[in-house]
C-alpha cells in the first residue's frame, strides 16, 4: 500500500513554507491519539512512538496524547506551535489502513471514539487558545476491540506515515 499522492502533497503544502528558495518547518506539534488496549485505535500512538525514536528539531514537539489528548493541552500551549497535527484512528468508510486528512468540520463522529472529548472540541480549543492551525490525520481501523492487536493493514499505514513524517520533520 502506498500513501496517496494527495496526502504527501498536502503534507508538503501544509507544513513546509518557502523561505528564500528553501523550505522551513513552522513550529509544529504532533499528537498521537488512541488507546493501547483497543487494537487499531492505537494507530496514532504508534506513529508518534516511532517518531520519538529519532532526533528532531527544536521547533517540533511530539506527544503521546493517549485516549484523553485534552490532558496534554498544557504542554501544547507552553510550546506555542503554529500547527498542531492530531493523528488518530478514524472511521471514514474507507478500506482498513486508508490514510486521509480529515477536514475539521467533518471530524465529529469520525473518530474511533475511544477518547472522552470530541476532537472538534479539542481543535476548537487549541485554535482559540493558541491561534494555531489544527489538522487531523485519520487512519481507517480494521477493528478496535478491547485486547486486540494492531491489524496488518493499519500497521502498514503507521509505518508509512512515520516514514513520511521522518522524511519531513526529523533531523539527523
Amino acid at each position: 500500500m502506498t500513501l496517496p499522492t494527495s496526502w504527501i502533497n498536502s503534507l508538503t503544502r501544509n507544513l513546509l513554507h518557502s523561505q528564500d528558495n528553501r523550505f522551513a518547518l513552522p513550529r509544529t506539534c504532533l499528537v498521537g491519539i488512541g488507546s493501547d488496549l483497543r487494537g487499531d485505535d492505537s494507530a496514532g500512538l504508534m506513529v508518534v512512538r516511532q517518531l520519538l525514536q529519532h532526533p528532531h528539531a527544536d521547533n517540533l514537539l511530539i506527544i503521546e496524547g493517549g485516549p484523553a489528548p485534552e490532558n496534554v493541552t498544557g504542554k501544547i500551549r507552553a510550546f506555542r506551535p503554529e500547527h498542531v497535527i492530531l493523528i488518530d484512528a478514524a472511521h471514514m468508510d474507507e478500506p482498513p489502513g486508508a490514510i486521509q486528512w480529515i477536514p475539521l468540520d467533518a471530524i465529529d463522529g469520525m473518530s474511533a471514539s475511544s477518547h472522552s472529548l470530541p476532537l472538534s472540541m479539542l481543535a476548537g480549543y487549541l485554535t482559540a487558545e493558541i491561534g494555531c492551525e489544527v489538522s487531523v490525520l485519520g487512519i481507517q481501523p480494521a477493528q478496535n476491540e478491547v485486547g486486540s492487536e494492531l491489524s496488518p493493514s493499519v500497521q502498514t499505514a503507521v509505518d508509512e506515515i512515520s516514514t513520511e513524517l521522518i522524511n519531513y520533520l526529523v533531523v539527523g
